[in-house]
């Protein structure tokens, strides 16, 4: 074997963690819940990682010196500097040819195969991040408090506060009147407020961002309306991104994405790409080449100075 390298995509709701040799070949796959360590601490986020990197190289049979490189890309990484040796800690005495950056990179290096460009992630948080002529730049990632704009997250919450304007006359009723009443069981609209209230995962309250989806493909413009609305603000994301990387005007931007929102498939690409037109001119919206776990590996390879064969590999 010519290099093993093991890839950590962390997410808000899912944390995967992919083993790949340098002729493309998965050696094994393992999936854990969030690695997002505000919601679960940083103590639960160690045993996570530590356990996962066990059990995937369990399924390959390895041990761990004999993996080339590791790179986990975890969500929120980077956004406490006081953290950061922490981070930097999780995995070094385990596997010590890691590294430990954000999320948004195994996002990038998936979705564009590591080629210049920028990537939007909108999963349970929204964030994007991109690579020109060795430049990188970030935008967006601020969190659900005051940020997290076109995420699942946000989409849910707006979903809700439509709900709300529906419930009690603010708005016109629609299809989403009926699918959240539905979904929570409601004998009397006020008794979601225990429901969501009393929610304090971020990665569960996100998935509701399915009901207003859901809502807009039954024909609710309001609903769809935040879609609209969400593409908007990706594309602005976007939009950052390129301007802090200072892309020249008359270059072609790749624009491609990941995330668990993006499965809603043309009712957010096509708002997208027209946001796109608005915001990024110069852009080029591109279906992803590869999925984030298979970036992770990726971005292992390639800061170990190694390269893996993507010629094998089917976009996930």
């Amino acid at each position: 074997m010519s290099g093993v390298f093991l890839g950590i995509d962390g997410g808000g709701t899912k944390t995967s963690f992919l083993l790949l040799d340098a002729s493309g070949q998965r050696l094994a796959h393992h999936l854990a819940p969030t690695s997002y360590y505000l919601e679960i601490g940083f103590d639960a986020l160690r045993a996570l990682l530590r356990d996962g990197v066990t059990a995937t190289l369990r399924q390959a049979g390895l041990r761990t010196d004999q993996v080339t490189a590791t790179f986990a890309g975890l969500p929120a990484h980077g956004e406490d500097s006081r953290l950061l040796p922490a981070f930097d800690a999780l995995l070094a005495d385990l596997l010590p040819r890691s590294r430990i950056g954000n999320d948004m990179i195994c996002s990038w290096a998936g979705s564009l195969a590591g080629a210049d460009g920028i990537s939007l992630v909108a999963g349970t948080g929204s964030i994007a991040y991109g690579e020109w002529a060795g430049r990188g730049a970030r935008c967006g990632g601020w969190g659900e408090v005051f940020g997290d704009e076109g995420s699942a997250y946000w989409l849910a919450r707006e979903g809700l506060a439509l709900f709300s304007r529906m419930a009690d006359g603010r708005a016109a009723p629609g299809p989403l009147l009926a699918l959240v009443r539905s979904h929570f069981q409601l004998e009397h609209d006020l008794d979601l407020c225990a429901h969501v209230n009393g929610e304090a995962a971020r990665s569960r309250l996100a998935q509701l961002a399915r009901l207003v989806t859901a809502a807009a493909a039954e024909g609710d413009d309001q609903a769809n309306a935040l879609i609209i609305r969400a593409a908007d603000e990706l594309a602005a994301l976007a939009a950052g991104v390129a301007s802090q990387l200072t892309i020249p005007a008359q270059a072609t931007v790749p624009v491609s994405y990941s995330g668990g929102l993006f499965e809603t498939g043309e009712r957010l690409t096509s708002p997208l790409r027209a946001a796109l037109a608005r915001r990024l001119p110069a852009a080029e919206l591109q279906t992803p080449r590869f999925g984030p776990e298979l970036g992770a590996a990726m971005a292992a390879a390639r800061w170990s100075g190694h390269a893996i064969d993507l010629s094998s590999l089917e976009s996930d």
